[in-house]
């Protein structure tokens, strides 16, 4: 039987990687990581007001970079026999384009411009925005964000595109249409020239668009005109019909197939986000609660037409056919902060070291960096190693994970996080404790509102970073749910289920459920819950949700 190779381009928020991967068994041959150069600089950013801005230079300049770093490390002959390719983007990461479907930031007057750039999904600086759009939804005779849980975030497509347009006179002139991260690649890479022939994403259109067949496709004229007038005639010049990612947008063109070295018989598959192929690249089945865990995390599920019939899941992140596996309805969730909380305490301890091993007179300047980077690196080791030593009943402090907002259940982005419990005897390492458990009581309260929405989950799958690299996380984890937790085999589960789309799309497989039962790389560890620590876990988790239902309702509500 002829080798065929398909690779996966997983495209995250610091870095993007390519995978190379053998189509009919899912071994990884080869795999590359480039960091994107301007985002490293912190360009384009403003996290006081939680601008997070990326220019498309930066997913350019990568994606060479890693497909033929990849490549180079294959045997001799693999890119003849690279059959096809897909890619996952984080979203929403949405962007105004050009009537050709090139985004603004690519053209020479707007290059060093923020607002003609891809917002970043974690971009915050449309949550009034948002708010006119859950209190218009609410308003409508059609409740549009209805199948995106009710609650409409500013973390996604429509608010980003208005807060732009509201605030940038030369960036609304030249605007002709919007695009998504994950479908403006594919289109790059098939050479199309037209914004009208971009194949538009089921996943990122049904999640974030609030794209959906019962409406005709998206919020109707009528009401995008309503929300402002500024967002006229950008629903006709969109787009009415969206593709699942398992169908080919084409072949690479002849300049993209010589520039990544490959052939222009490679079939480019449709795009959708990170986390929805993260979900497929990890097994996910019905019943399966499928946690992509890194800076923050999305949860995702799928389930049988017959299993949700009618019924709309209150709070969620949306339910599309088809967003995760054709055939299914994707179900999405998600918290905005999970290893950002640890990076954020990590930053705040940094802060002095740095600035007293910087004042010291007696090294040179590379004996301080060095000195810096390795005290650094020990920071969450060492509180991960000292927090893991302190007793059940001593984790009287309690925290909340909002220090991003809140994403599910029933997102809210102007939430702030909360610690309390703190006495003069209180350490670093009780506090770091607590912030672990506060994002396993977040993940909690996604389970449970799947629950209560009729749902049913029997089994949990976490994969990325976290995952495999904290036993101490994923235990927490478990014994807060109260159910055993998988962690998949791979590091690469969004890539490896990029490269499984990339197998379907280009023929090797009729449909994404073969790729999967064909390609997965099944389990590293499991985790199983200690049944005293889960149920002194319960008591600490209701005085999480008295903690957060006090600061939501009190402090921001007031």
């Amino acid at each position: 039987m002829n080798e065929q190779y398909v690779i996966g381009l997983d495209y995250g928020t610091d870095s993007a990687r390519a995978v190379i991967v053998e189509a009919k068994t899912g071994k990884t041959i080869a795999t590359a990581v480039k960091y994107y150069p301007r985002w490293s600089e912190g360009k384009y950013c403003n996290p006081s007001v939680n601008q997070y801005r990326q220019h498309p230079q930066d997913y350019i300049d990568v994606l060479e970079g890693t497909v033929r770093e990849a490549l180079a490390a294959c045997p001799e002959g693999t890119a003849e026999k690279v059959v096809g390719m897909a890619f996952d983007t984080t979203g929403s990461t949405p962007v105004f384009t050009d009537k050709n479907g090139t985004p603004l930031s690519l053209l020479p007057e707007f290059a060093e411009n923020p607002n003609a750039m891809f917002v970043l999904w974690k971009d915050h600086t449309a949550v009034k925005e948002a708010g006119e759009i859950n209190e218009l939804c609410q308003k409508w005779e059609t409740d549009f964000s209805a199948y995106e849980g009710g609650i409409y975030s500013s973390e996604w497509y429509w608010a980003k595109a208005l807060h732009v347009l509201r605030e940038d006179e030369a960036v609304r002139k030249a605007a002709y249409s919007i695009v998504e991260h994950c479908e403006w690649l594919p289109a790059l890479l098939t050479g199309v020239t037209s914004s009208d022939k971009i194949v538009r994403s089921r996943c990122a259109c049904g999640h974030k668009a609030m794209w959906h067949p019962k409406w005709g496709g998206l919020p109707s004229e009528e009401f995008l005109v309503a929300l402002d007038p500024l967002l006229a005639g950008f629903r006709d010049r969109l787009f009415a019909e969206t593709e699942t990612a398992d169908k080919p947008v084409g072949h690479l063109t002849a300049e993209w197939a010589e520039r990544l070295g490959l052939t222009t018989q490679v079939v480019v598959a449709g795009g959708a986000f990170d986390c929805h192929m993260g979900a497929v690249g990890a097994g996910v089945t019905p019943h399966t609660f499928v946690r992509v865990i890194g800076t923050s995390t999305c949860d995702v599920m799928v389930a049988s037409y017959e299993e949700i019939g009618d019924n709309l899941i209150k709070g969620i992140c949306g339910q599309v056919d088809g967003s995760v596996i054709p055939g299914m309805i994707g179900l999405e969730a998600g918290q905005s902060a999970f290893g950002d909380v640890y990076a954020w305490f990590k930053r705040i301890l940094e802060f002095p070291l740095k600035q007293i091993v910087a004042k010291t007179q007696c090294i040179d300047e590379a004996t301080k960096a060095k000195l810096i980077d390795e005290a650094c690196a020990q920071i969450i080791p060492v509180l991960t190693e000292e927090a893991e030593k302190i007793p059940m009943e001593e984790s009287t402090v309690i925290a909340t994970d909002w220090m991003n907002g809140r994403r599910t259940p029933d997102a809210n982005q102007l939430l702030k996080g909360t610690i309390t419990g703190i006495t003069l005897g209180t350490t670093a390492p009780r506090i770091f404790r607590a912030l672990v458990e506060a994002t396993a009581f977040g993940g909690k309260a996604i389970v449970d509102r799947f629950r209560h929405e009729g749902v049913a989950i029997d089994t949990v799958i976490g994969i990325g970073g976290i995952a495999l690299k904290s036993p101490f996380v994923m235990q927490t984890l478990s014994d807060v749910l109260n159910m055993p937790v998988k962690v998949c085999n791979t590091d690469q589960a969004c890539a490896l289920g990029a490269a499984m789309f990339a197998a379907t799309a280009a023929g090797v497989y009729p449909k994404v459920e073969e790729a999967i039962a064909a390609m997965n790389s099944g389990f590293a560890k499991e985790y199983q819950p200690n049944p005293e620590r889960a149920a002194a876990y319960q008591s600490l988790y209701e005085q999480y949700l008295c903690v957060g239902d006090f600061t939501e309702k009190k402090l921001f509500h007031a």
